[in-house]
């Protein structure tokens, strides 16, 4: 899926908007044991509680692909023949109205997840959507061949205890200190099944989303898809940065560091002004191009090319925000970090001066100490 058609998906999560009849779930405790079960029609709930509901169902859709929404792909023999897909298949077939598998489903996350001490609120919609046909203008034809794409939109959303605050008692005419309800948080994760791929249904795929990138909760995404689990966010940055040190033999300096980052950064951006629905990706051979300009041997980028399809697979492509911290450029030694705007990396060089390693910062007017300003003063004024 492209970002285009999520947010063509996320649309729909309003009142009126949708084909969702009900909205299913079940509130579980932090011992694993279902309180209690939700199965309501959406037209009987009061409006501004339709709209919180539609509203954590589309929040499974937020964030940035590669990040937080992550593509999952089944094998052909997944499709063909196993409990996981078989399972999705009949509770979007059924449109969640089948309870025994909807019991399953529940069961499936509760054994998988762990939420520590956190209970959490399991939600389930099903939607049936008429795709209109695009026209070469662009604009939509709802009278022009539609299709139904229909899916299944899951999340899980921790339950909190509220905050005390200070509320205003009627019969007392005085404010006391009370505390709200369990509150429902925004979801920790989520799905949609099937993918919404070419503007149609891909059974092949689902759309998984995470809050955290970096904790996937990887034994839900196995009990539930049965795939093998994608790499966060963080172990790519590792796994990236393993390849480099490696291949590189000692000669991975600031320098090169600069150039990957510049490089990247500036592929980032690129990107985001293009406003391109297709997520950016870059391969390993990409990343070996900007190794050889920045003064690379040819054996130095092709083992690098070698050490990345060790870590990720073979022609892998990679998400550049996964790979280095785009929004910042971080030097840390053993007493000292600088952190900068990556344009501004630039400025920092490493020199040897009399035995001794120095990181030099050329800087202009303005020097200031915990934002007091403060004069250049020079040894020979002293």
């Amino acid at each position: 899926m492209n970002q285009k058609e999520i947010s063509e998906l996320k649309r729909r999560f309003r009142l009126g908007k949708n084909a969702i009849s009900h909205i299913c779930g079940c509130y579980v405790n932090s011992k694993k044991e279902i309180v209690s079960y939700l199965n309501e029609p959406i037209d009987r709930m009061p409006e501004e509680e339709a709209e919180k509901y539609l509203n954590l169902l589309k929040k499974a859709l937020s964030g940035a692909l590669g990040r937080n929404l992550i593509d999952i792909v089944f094998s052909t023999q997944q499709v063909a023949d196993s409990d996981e897909h078989r399972r999705l298949m009949a509770l979007r077939d059924s449109k969640l109205k089948d309870g025994e598998v909807r019991q399953e489903f529940y069961q499936t996350i509760i054994d998988s997840l762990d939420m520590g001490e956190s209970n959490y609120l399991i939600l389930l919609a099903h939607d049936a959507y008429d795709v209109p046909h695009r026209g070469k203008d662009g604009e939509d034809r709802a009278d022009e061949g539609d299709t139904v794409f229909s899916y299944i939109a899951c999340c899980v959303c921790p339950v909190r205890d509220g905050k005390p605050e200070l509320g205003y008692c009627a019969g007392e005419n005085e404010f006391h200190n009370s505390t709200p309800s369990q509150i429902v948080a925004p979801p920790e994760l989520g799905f949609l099944f099937p993918a919404f791929d070419d503007r149609a249904a891909n059974i092949y795929n689902a759309l998984t989303y995470v809050r955290k990138p970096d904790e996937l909760h990887q034994d839900f995404l196995d009990a539930i898809f049965h795939t093998e689990p994608p790499m966060s966010p963080g172990e790519q940055r590792e796994a990236f940065q393993t390849a480099l040190h490696e291949a590189l033999e000692g000669a991975c300096g600031l320098e090169v560091m600069q150039a990957v980052h510049e490089r990247l950064t500036a592929k980032i951006e690129e990107h985001r002004e293009s406003k391109d629905p297709e997520p950016l990706a870059v391969t390993a051979k990409d990343v070996a191009a900007i190794l050889r300009d920045g003064g690379a041997s040819e054996k130095q980028a092709a083992t690098f090319v070698g050490k990345c399809g060790e870590q990720f697979g073979e022609d892998a492509v990679l998400s550049p925000a996964n790979l280095i911290e785009s929004k910042r450029f971080e030097v840390k030694a053993a007493d000292v970090t600088i952190s900068m705007p990556p344009e501004q990396s630039y400025l920092v060089e490493t020199q040897i001066i009399d035995g001794k390693k120095y990181l030099l910062i050329p800087v202009g007017e303005g020097l200031e100490v915990n934002g007091m300003p403060v004069d250049w003063v020079s040894p020979e004024s002293k």
